[in-house]
């Protein structure tokens, strides 16, 4: 070690931490990291208050200054968790064929209070619902046409299951798809 990098160590070492912790500058810095790190995880990608809050927290940031940056990103538009939960439910709901009820656990899951979940939830009805199950198992028995009608049947209601669907809403909707197929292969 150089005989400059000792003084240097022996300058920083002298340095009390709570003169770091209680310096303006310092307290400065760590807003505008913050606020770094919120937009670069929002650019990313839509996210809770809840979640940025973790990332912050995670990083060491101080409760105070996280406060102060999400309060900022939401005066500005920038963090809005009624409008994440609309988009996340009908994009899952589209995409995956998700559930309200697996959708209303990842909501809570991500933070988002449970009134603006439900207000979210409520632009799926039971019939979307129901055609959304139609329409991923028909797309599914495409792979199955091999497959006797049991075990088609067993694979379809257990993947209509893992996607939350109830077992009795599963199993008419996979019972009406096989049908409709056994007839259309026989006709």
């Amino acid at each position: 070690m150089g005989r400059s990098s000792r003084r240097f160590e022996r300058d920083r070492s002298t340095e009390t931490t709570e003169d770091t912790l209680t310096n303006p500058q310092h307290e400065a810095d760590l807003e505008s990291s913050a606020r770094a790190i919120v937009l670069r995880r929002l650019t990313a990608s839509a996210r809770t208050r809840h979640e940025l809050e973790e990332d912050l927290t995670d990083r060491g940031i101080p409760a105070e200054v996280i406060e102060r940056v999400l309060d900022r990103c939401e005066e500005v538009g920038l963090v809005n968790d009624a409008e994440f939960a609309e988009l996340w439910v009908a994009s899952r709901h589209r995409t995956r064929g998700t559930t309200r009820s697996v959708l209303r656990r990842e909501l809570r899951n991500k933070g988002v209070n449970d009134d603006l979940a439900e207000s979210a939830l409520a632009s799926i009805s039971t019939e979307d619902e129901l055609v959304r199950a139609r329409a991923l198992i028909d797309r599914k028995l495409i792979t199955l046409r091999s497959a006797s009608r049991d075990h088609a049947q067993r694979r379809l209601v257990g993947y209509l299951l893992r996607r939350g669907y109830q077992g009795g809403v599963a199993f008419t909707v996979v019972s009406q798809a096989l049908d409709l197929h056994d007839v259309q292969m026989d006709g």
